[in-house]
């Protein structure tokens, strides 16, 4: 009787040490933060599940909103475009590491002028969004455009009504590229577009604004240009090559950047390449270090590691660009410190 009672309790202590083992490996997670990688983090999620059982929720409400949640605590990890600096990842204990790249591009509605037709500079892109140029037949745009038919037709600007990684890149880049830009409206999450400016809700929120709104310029990022069909602007890069945004482009402008840094954050900004396209960026995800549940902290872990090996045609067919195999490993080398 005391050896079956004996038997009964290693049993039952089994049974529980192998149930506490499966909701480890079970465990379900939530994200929020930046709607440039909804579409892909979304994908990666239904393929994750249907491959090991585990379900990722991602909800995108843009980076400022990701960066606030994380650091409340309520998601196990907030997704953000513009990156974290290394004070403030170390000051709120987080890891930051890159999960696919893209681009930020210019957009149009303008009658009669077919994508990738309309050639632009930097500072001629800046003083649009800036508000300086409010006809589309300004000398300014005719003068890089000979011999394009340019209608006399009012700029409207669209842009993120909501904080935005997307808007912290391309302010950034325009800031390069003009003082002008930098005094009028700033760089960052949140800037002060020109009177002539329509915002909406995330990249698709943009995206919209630009296709019923005609006479509209705006930015968003390359895959959700690239699923809604949208136009394009032809940008000068640093080499001095007007670009059109695709995917290799933006591979070649991060192809001599430095991952090493803490935070996994290099300036992607106008690279030197031929091909480079000047407004490349990368998106992160930000998780504690010392998290209060393991199970959900390897929940994160393991989601990324499966989607970073296993999802990087999913990324590519979606319009993203995948990390290159060097940062990968560097990316799953640093989210060992994710416990």
């Amino acid at each position: 009787m005391f050896a079956s009672k004996r038997a009964y309790f290693k049993l039952t202590a089994f049974a529980a040490i192998m149930a506490a083992s499966a909701s480890v490996l079970a465990a379900d997670i939530t994200g929020a933060g930046a709607t440039f990688p909804y579409a892909v983090y979304t994908k990666w999620a239904e393929a994750y599940k249907a491959a090991t059982g585990n379900q990722v929720n991602y909800q995108g409400i843009g980076s400022s909103g990701g960066v606030k949640q994380i650091k409340a605590k309520t998601v196990d990890f907030g997704g953000t475009d513009a990156p974290v600096k290394e004070a403030d990842l170390d000051a709120a204990g987080l890891v930051q590491v890159p999960t696919v790249m893209g681009g930020v591009t210019i957009v149009m509605n303008v009658p009669g002028i077919e994508s990738g037709k309309l050639k632009l500079d930097g500072m001629t892109a800046a003083d649009l969004f800036r508000g300086a140029i409010t006809k589309w037949n300004d000398a300014r745009i005719a003068k890089l455009n000979p011999g394009l038919k340019l209608p006399d037709l009012a700029v409207t600007v669209a842009h993120r009504s909501d904080g935005s990684g997307t808007t912290y890149a391309f302010s950034h880049y325009l800031a390069k590229q003009s003082m002008s830009f930098m005094r009028d409206v700033g760089a960052g999450n949140t800037v002060n577009w020109p009177a002539n400016a329509v915002g909406g809700k995330g990249n698709p929120g943009v995206a919209a604004n630009v296709q019923k709104i005609v006479g509209t310029i705006g930015y968003v990022d390359i895959a959700d240009a690239m699923k809604n069909k949208m136009n394009f602007v032809a940008l000068k890069n640093k080499a001095g090559n007007y670009i059109v945004p695709n995917q290799d482009a933006v591979a070649d402008a991060a192809a001599g950047a430095n991952f090493k840094v803490k935070g996994m954050a290099p300036d992607l900004l106008d690279q030197s390449h031929k091909n480079a396209w000047p407004i490349t960026s990368a998106t992160y995800i930000l998780a504690y270090e010392k998290g209060g549940d393991a199970s959900r902290q390897k929940g994160v872990v393991d989601f990324f590691t499966w989607s970073l090996n296993n999802g990087q045609k999913m990324a590519e067919d979606l319009g993203f660009v995948p990390l290159p195999a060097s940062v990968v490993k560097m990316v799953e080398a640093e989210m060992k410190n994710i416990k």
